[in-house]
């Protein structure tokens, strides 16, 4: 399972999204393969926040935009001329739906529409991935695991914005990009849906890895609500890797790659949220934890699992690291912030030795 790093060289990539946490290490990973990588987002909504530790040491062209103005990323993608788009600009946090459901359905919903509107027009688009989610599923707690044919749903508003953003990949592959573009191209459309990522560099509200090293830096006690939810924990290069292994594939045949799928670990990765605290305690030594009850409303599924088997044929691709090893990587970037090292660099390095598992 490796990169083609010959048909990515120089390829023009248009990452939505770039300045948030996933986005930030898609983009070094881009780096490292030589693309010629361009971003639209917001500014980073964290201090410190990821993309501002690499942004030196990652050679992407940044435009802050929204994704909810149709003629801001009209306007980019015109100017970019981007071959490849992959879509990851998002709301992306479950209790934050809940407070702000407008502004969910409006950047995951609307955002999209935008985009793929924008890149109908484009006589440079080769192929689009949507970035979704493993919660897209309608999910009622059965301890099995969702296959990309699944039903779609959605309790909360984030989840049920996905689903949506699911439907509309359907729509506008089977509507407009199905057949030859205003060039003459064929025009590949697909959708990702992963498992909850770890990674160092995530300083998001309300996650359970940023929370628990804020505590840490802090030395104060963290509260965990879910401690027996169980999630497909996986590092984040996991999928990102997955992304582009896809993208590859979509590129050059679009209408056979063009669906949905699945990129999660595998089942010895499920882990309930206080088996992964106690691993967390163990590489750090911070064991300040308390666990309650959930007394809040917002309901999030207690069992969530992908079947990845789709990608694992088609792509070739597979897990690289276990839960164990996934953890380390997590305690290691941590570390090295907290020691003050130069964190493009330790990125970088932890990007390479991935790559070359």
């Amino acid at each position: 399972m490796g990169l083609n790093k010959r048909f990515w060289k120089n390829k023009r990539v248009l990452v939505t999204g770039h300045t948030g946490f996933k986005g930030s290490w898609l983009c070094a990973l881009l780096n490292i393969i030589s693309v010629k990588t361009y971003g639209f987002s917001l500014p980073p909504t964290t201090n410190p926040n990821l993309f501002s530790l690499l942004k030196n040491s990652i050679n992407v062209n940044s435009i802050i935009g929204d994704i909810t103005d149709f003629n801001s990323i009209s306007r980019a993608i015109d100017e970019i001329q981007p071959e490849i788009i992959i879509h990851m600009a998002a709301q992306s946090l479950v209790r934050h739906s809940y407070k702000f459901p407008i502004e969910t359905y409006k950047t995951n919903v609307m955002g999209t529409i935008n985009l793929f509107e924008s890149a109908k027009i484009s006589k440079s688009v080769r192929c689009i991935l949507n970035v979704t989610s493993d919660k897209c599923y309608e999910n009622k707690d059965s301890n099995s695991s969702f296959i990309e044919t699944d039903r779609l749903g959605g309790n909360d508003p984030y989840s049920s914005s996905k689903a949506c953003s699911e439907i509309l990949t359907n729509s506008y592959k089977n509507s407009f990009f199905s057949q030859k573009d205003i060039s003459g191209n064929e025009v590949g459309l697909a959708s990702a849906r992963a498992g909850n990522v770890i990674g160092g560099g995530d300083w998001s509200e309300d996650r359970l890895i940023p929370d628990y090293y804020k505590a840490m830096e802090l030395n104060k006690s963290l509260i965990i609500r879910n401690s027996k939810s169980t999630r497909p924990w996986q590092y984040v290069l996991e999928p990102l890797l997955g992304y582009l292994l896809l993208v590859e594939k979509l590129f050059v045949n679009g209408k056979k790659y063009s669906s949905a799928w699945n990129f999660g670990p595998s089942n010895n990765s499920q882990k309930t949220v206080s088996w992964l605290v106690s691993q967390l305690s163990k590489n750090s030594g911070f064991k300040k934890i308390i666990f309650e009850n959930n007394n809040d409303n917002f309901y999030e599924a207690k069992f969530l699992n992908l079947n990845s088997q789709k990608s694992i044929t088609n792509l070739n691709w597979n897990q690289k690291l276990d839960i164990h090893e996934s953890i380390k990587k997590v305690s290691d970037w941590y570390k090295a912030h907290q020691d003050g090292k130069d964190m493009g660099k330790f990125t970088k390095k932890q990007i390479e030795d991935f790559l070359n598992v």
